[in-house]
């Protein structure tokens, strides 16, 4: 998942601190510099140096911080957490999850292809894995909402479980786009979505009781 989520309704959405004034220019030109070579370069040729060189720093500065390419990873993926980004209230949960398909579809195809590139990194670097795990565990909790909107509105049964509908809604971009390499579908999205609601209003994604009846 992409941009963010909310922390639970009613309160307003963490936000960590943040070195300011140079250091925390220095930190966003360096995170750019890795972003921007990971897209155009990939993983392969990453390295400390060429961060620094793009960046304008002293590739001390960024050995110091950093200390190697996984940290540089890792603080991107943390970076990313650090937003205030809720999914949108469209009024329906298909509308809701359609519109956090759009806005991940419009992320994977962006140019240049950075969310592409990190999860690509995710794969060679254990740092960038464990930076990717903790992202998407932020975004599909903030996105818990979508699903407890809809309870509430009686779109949805009783103990739907949203982590599972969550991923049934938003899947099929990352198969197709990211494994499959097809081009995008602008109907997917929306396609996606609908599915997912289908499923889960027939009680598809209802939490066992401890009975084991659903």
């Amino acid at each position: 998942m992409t941009s963010a989520a909310p922390p639970p309704e009613g309160s307003p959405s963490p936000t960590r601190r943040r070195p300011g004034g140079r250091t925390g220019r220095t930190r966003t030109r360096v995170l750019d510099a890795v972003r921007a070579e990971l897209a155009e370069r990939g993983y392969d040729e990453l390295t400390v140096d060429a961060v620094a060189a793009r960046a304008g720093v002293h590739r001390a500065t960024v050995y110091r911080r950093w200390r190697d390419v996984g940290g540089l990873l890792a603080d991107v993926f943390e970076a990313a957490s650090d937003d205030d980004w809720q999914p949108q209230d469209t009024g329906s949960l298909q509308g809701d999850l359609a519109a956090l398909n759009h806005e991940n579809q419009a992320a994977l195809t962006a140019w240049p292809p950075i969310a592409a590139a990190l999860i690509a990194a995710s794969f060679r670097s254990e740092e960038a894995a464990r930076g990717v795990r903790r992202l998407w565990e932020d975004r599909y909790t903030r996105c818990e909402v979508i699903v407890s909107r809809a309870v509430r509105r009686g779109e949805l049964p009783p103990h739907t479980d949203a982590r599972r509908l969550l991923i049934a809604a938003t899947a099929p971009l990352y198969h197709h786009l990211v494994l499959l390499r097809t081009p995008p579908d602008p109907d997917l999205p929306d396609h996606a979505a609908r599915t997912a609601v289908l499923a889960a209003s027939a009680g598809a994604f209802v939490k066992p009781s401890p009975g084991g009846d659903t």
